[in-house]
């Protein structure tokens, strides 16, 4: 580039920027006078008074929505096999997994290598009584006996029979059970922190003072750190009602250790065990300053340090709602949501991050948006291939132009043995010239010959709005591999976004979403929410093993866009094991690195089989449901289960299960093992199913 083109696009980009901080100070105006217009309605007398008129009308209007998809045929005889199917799943969770004398007795006697000593803190606040004898007893009916029970009571005068019970429960513990008697109610995390002075134990369990713990919660802790040497262990969880455990509600079955998950929501949260050597450097358990989500904080500072952070796929601890409680209400404690934020900010700035954004997601305030800055201005290079469908491609194109705000990209377009003079067409608008004289003159063929088996030939020139667009002829027999493996050999940017012809943007942000992920060394492929042209869900992740086939899935599929998703996970980003190649987006550099798509893969499972690689070389794969397109697939393509699709997809999937046997013998680390593998909507596993 010469000196005067640089002075140019010097003083383009000035005068754009000028005319950028000139709207951005007329909106800021615009914004000022609409919120005194808004204060000024607030504050008015009449607001006031509607208050209770508008609350019922509102009120009206969700019921009215709620009800039109509730009463839709199919998808009611869809929620009510769902519920049938929940109900008879949840029964084998309750006091029917409670072992029986013959099991207790043998986990009793059971001797483990490391005779490890569990110290459980409960910290206590006038706890009703009946809730303190289940909480005690369910501690003392433990099959593993080596424990203490750590007990710090800040209950005030009209609750001393709170001590009489702690008390009496621990003249017949052996000296098992410890009491101490604080002086004045210090909160959850300074309660806590004097149960943990009076811990002798090696290993910390952190349990609520109404909460009650399955009968062989300790032993399958004991027996985890004995077979995986964890430092930081975590089981899967349920609220339960009306003072019975067989009441189960909200059952959470949750995923191995994934940072990007817990990060936001802290889906780990009951029974967090871990070793005693990981508060070496502390000075308390819990920072008093963030009371109410002490529990977060904690566990994002001990999995940073842990060694080995291990998930116990059974449900062993049961978390009673109640009016007051967390469980039942986060309005019982709203100082929780800003805890939470400032708990997972400071785990950030350790992590080297700065000028990210916290919000809250419409699934629950303590379950949050992150957004991260996008580092520097690196270039992104969208691969589509492409063969006829001008009206597929176009409103794809067009869709990225009109609606990104992120600006440094070019467009790759790898054609595919297109005959249509529409899409040639087509090219020629983008590129600027006649598409299919500058391929004849270039190949020293005549201009009306149609054949485009000529292998690799590009074309670059300036497409619209400024940005480069290049197409890239490919001239075999299709293989999607091959032509992403194409596009990416030609791609100039610093990032490859695979993206299907057939989708359309939604979201303005959509790749600075996904870039967010990306750039960090830690992540390895990036993936989008995708809907089908009615709004359901086309890809909110992928899960190994799912499916007729036994080789992926998609989670949430055929969901509704509103859905939250199973403990709202259609509303945060989440480590998967694998995302959809339809949308991908990943480092040009990692991209090579692990070798691009695997082209014996032709059409199907190469995106999963390049996530899995990317697993293999340590990445997290990242799906964020806040970059959204269309994806029109089965308008295109048709699925997998039906016709030649059928049988081409099962030679893949053959080819995809010997490569990975041992993934997915072991199961996806991302999906919990009580799940059904059967189906995409996170149901539970039958009694006696395997899968």
């Amino acid at each position: 580039m010469t000196d005067r083109n640089y002075k140019e696009a010097y003083e383009k980009e000035k005068q754009r920027s000028a005319y950028l901080a000139d709207r951005l100070s007329q909106l800021e105006e615009e914004r000022d006078v609409l919120q005194a217009k808004l204060d000024f309605i607030h504050n008015s007398a009449f607001w006031k008074m509607s208050k209770p008129f508008r609350r019922a009308i509102h009120f009206c209007r969700r019921q009215a929505t709620r009800a039109r998809r509730v009463l839709h045929p199919r998808d009611l005889v869809k929620k009510l096999r769902y519920k049938k199917r929940e109900r008879q799943a949840s029964l084998q969770f309750g006091t029917a997994s409670f072992p029986d004398p013959e099991t207790a007795r043998i986990q009793r006697e059971t001797v483990f290598p490391e005779k490890v000593r569990f110290s459980i803190l409960v910290p206590l606040w006038n706890t009703p009584e009946r809730f303190l004898r289940d909480m005690i007893e369910s501690v003392m009916e433990q099959t593993y006996q080596i424990w203490e029970l750590c007990l710090a009571d800040g209950s005030d005068g009209d609750h001393d029979y709170v001590g009489g019970i702690c008390q009496e429960y621990a003249a017949r513990s052996g000296g098992r059970i410890l009491y101490h008697k604080l002086e004045k109610n210090q909160g959850i995390a300074g309660n806590t922190n004097a149960c943990y002075r009076l811990a002798t134990g090696d290993y910390i369990g952190l349990f609520d003072h109404d909460d009650v713990l399955h009968p062989c919660a300790l032993y399958e802790y004991a027996r985890a750190i004995s077979e995986t040497g964890a430092d930081f262990l975590y089981c899967d969880e349920s609220t339960f009602r009306d003072g019975s455990v067989d009441n189960l509600v909200n059952m959470h079955f949750k995923p191995d250790f994934a940072p990007d998950t817990l990060r936001g929501n802290n889906y780990i949260t009951h029974f967090s065990v871990f070793s005693r050597r990981l508060l070496e450097e502390d000075a308390e358990l819990f920072r008093t300053s963030l009371d109410g989500s002490q529990d977060h904080d904690m566990i994002l500072r001990l999995t940073d340090r842990a060694g080995k952070v291990h998930h116990i796929p059974k449900l062993l601890y049961y978390w009673r709602s109640h009016e007051g409680s967390v469980a039942s209400d986060i309005e019982a404690k709203p100082y929780a949501v800003e805890a939470a934020r400032r708990a997972v900010a400071d785990h950030l700035e350790k992590h080297g991050f700065r000028d990210f954004q916290i919000s809250s997601t419409r699934a629950f305030p303590t379950i949050f948006r992150i957004r991260y800055r996008v580092e520097g201005n690196p270039r992104i290079s969208v691969i589509i291939p492409n063969r006829d469908h001008r009206e597929d491609l176009e409103r794809c194109v067009n869709s990225i132009l009109d609606r990104s705000t992120y600006d440094n990209f070019e467009l790759v377009i790898v054609e595919n043995g297109s005959t249509s003079p529409e899409i040639k067409q087509y090219y020629g608008e983008l590129l600027g010239y006649d598409y299919e004289q500058a391929l004849a003159a270039r190949e020293g063929v005549s201009s009306s010959e149609e054949s485009y088996d000529m292998g690799v030939m590009c074309a670059e020139e300036a497409g619209k709005a400024g940005t480069k667009v290049r197409i890239v002829t490919y001239g075999g027999e299709f293989n999607y591999s091959s032509i992403n493996n194409l596009g990416a050999a030609y791609a100039t940017g610093d990032y490859l976004l695979l993206l299907n012809n057939d989708t359309q943007v939604i979201t303005f942000d959509w790749m600075e979403e996904m870039l967010m992920y990306a750039q960090r060394e830690d992540v390895g492929a990036v993936g989008a929410k995708l809907y089908y042209g009615d709004r359901t869900i086309q890809h909110a992740g992928v899960v190994i093993g799912m499916g007729a086939h036994g080789t992926a899935g998609h989670t949430h599929y055929k969901h509704n866009f509103r859905d939250l998703g199973y403990m709202g996970r259609l509303c945060y980003a989440q480590n998967v094991s694998a995302v959809t190649g339809a949308c991908l987006m990943v480092k040009k550099s990692l991209f090579e690195q692990t070798g691009g798509l695997d082209e014996t893969f032709a059409v199907s499972l190469n995106d999963v089989d390049f996530c899995l690689r990317l697993r293999e070389r340590g990445k997290l794969n990242v799906f964020t449901p806040f970059a959204e397109l269309y994806h029109y697939e089965s308008e295109s393509r048709g699925d997998d289960l039906h016709g030649e699709n059928a049988a081409r997809y099962e030679q893949e999937a053959v080819r995809f299960r010997e490569r990975w046997k041992a993934l997915l013998e072991k199961g996806d680390p991302y999906y919990n093992p009580n799940f059904t593998l059967e189906r995409c909507d996170y149901s539970l596993k039958l009694p006696g199913s395997t899968r």
